[in-house]
């Protein structure tokens, strides 16, 4: 099963503005929102996979040796994680995070998060 990631495309609004604003002041920043939104994906699916499973955040959290509040805040914020972190979540569903080095403008093009059955 893959997730794709779909950003609705739309008439340009106040956030569109805050986007262009950012890049004329730094060009990369394009660049690091979209890995910020790869990142989320990631977590997003995480949750969703905690949520299919139907186990609780407090039993996954104890899986990490964490607890239910950090599961909470790493399910819903946009906060830049530790890979570490990441890989307990994983682990703690029955998971592992691969990596792949792949060129940037190909990354552009492919889906950030691949969900193995």
């Amino acid at each position: 099963m893959t997730q794709d990631v779909a950003i609705d495309r739309h008439e340009p609004d106040a956030l569109d503005e805050m986007i262009a604003e950012f890049t004329e002041a730094n060009p990369a920043f394009p660049r690091l929102l979209y890995a910020a939104e790869r990142r989320r994906a990631l977590l997003r699916t995480l949750a969703e996979q905690r949520k299919r499973r139907n186990l609780s955040q407090t039993r996954v959290a104890a899986a990490m040796h964490t607890s239910q509040p950090t599961l909470a805040r790493l399910e819903t914020t946009a906060a830049d994680t530790k890979l570490s972190t990441v890989e307990r979540f994983a682990d703690a569903l029955g998971y592992s995070v691969e990596y792949h080095l792949v060129p940037a403008k190909k990354s552009m093009r492919r889906n950030g998060v691949v969900v193995e059955a």
